[in-house]
């Protein structure tokens, strides 16, 4: 392997190592008070406990949460909103980027609309998809819709656009049928593209559906944030947030195994490669 490589085994736990340090500066930053007269005339925690809370308070919380099922329904609402969001948005940010790139009269029609779309706030969508699609799943999942879209569609339309001339050329002397082209020549192109947008969308497919719960529900863990905050609960906010980013990691996750299966024909990286 060549020399900057690193195996898997010890990038894992390179990541692990990064989480224990900043999990035990929490800790110590908010368990163990600087004396007075170090640096103040009174002793003092550097992570104030009231507002940062404890790891071991927030880890027993969640703990607490799953063990007795109180998160587990507010979870799936979450779940099923991302899940919606992100293929609804993935599927039509292929699909329009797809058509756009393929079109050229139609993209350069359309250019300036969507580049105004793009530009619109998403939060100061929520409130308008709240009042078209009431207080239930289908506003969160708009706004979920509306941040995923444009991150897929402006990858694909690139990875299209990024296709060989070359190769296009030489694909067409073999004879190749447009639909042909479009299954071995612009979708392989457009793959790692495309890709690379759906890592990002996971995340943003959970922003919309949790904002949208921020502003207005009755169930997911942004109303359950919601309610923390609102009574000074820092310990389960911090809760609400821990479950927050371990999900996105378990769906990132998924997303790179689909990857993986639908890009086996491409090369390794050059850094991976002996």
């Amino acid at each position: 392997m060549m020399r900057g490589a690193m195996s898997r085994p010890l990038l894992l736990a390179l990541q692990v190592l990064v989480a224990i340090v900043l999990i035990a500066l929490w800790h110590f930053g908010s368990t163990i008070k600087i004396p007075a007269g170090v640096l103040t005339a009174k002793a003092f925690y550097p992570l104030d406990p009231f507002f940062f809370s404890t790891p071991i308070a927030v880890f027993q919380r969640t703990w607490q949460d799953f063990a007795t099922g109180v998160i587990w329904y507010h979870l799936g609402i979450t779940a099923l909103e991302t899940a919606l969001a992100f293929a609804i948005g993935a599927l039509g940010g292929i699909l329009v980027g797809f058509w756009f790139a393929r079109r050229q009269i139609v993209a350069a029609v359309f250019d300036p609309y969507v580049k105004m779309a793009n530009a619109l706030p998403r939060v100061v969508l929520a409130p308008i998809f709240a009042l078209w699609l009431g207080l239930g799943i289908w506003s969160k999942v708009a706004l979920g819709v509306s941040l995923v879209f444009f991150i897929v569609f402006f990858n694909v339309y690139q990875g299209v656009k990024e296709v060989s001339p070359t190769v296009l050329a030489n694909a067409r002397m073999l004879g190749m049928s447009e639909r042909q082209l479009l299954r071995h020549v612009y979708w392989p192109s457009a793959l790692t593209w495309m890709f690379s947008s759906l890592h990002t969308s996971v995340g943003f497919a959970l922003v919309g559906a949790v904002v949208g719960e921020y502003l207005g529900s009755a169930a997911g863990l942004g109303y359950r944030i919601h309610q923390a905050e609102g009574v000074f609960d820092v310990t389960g906010v911090f809760s609400g947030m821990f479950v927050l980013a371990v999900f996105v990691i378990l769906i990132d996750a998924v997303v790179t195994v689909i990857e993986n299966r639908l890009t086996v024909w491409r090369p390794a990286p050059a850094s991976q490669q002996r």
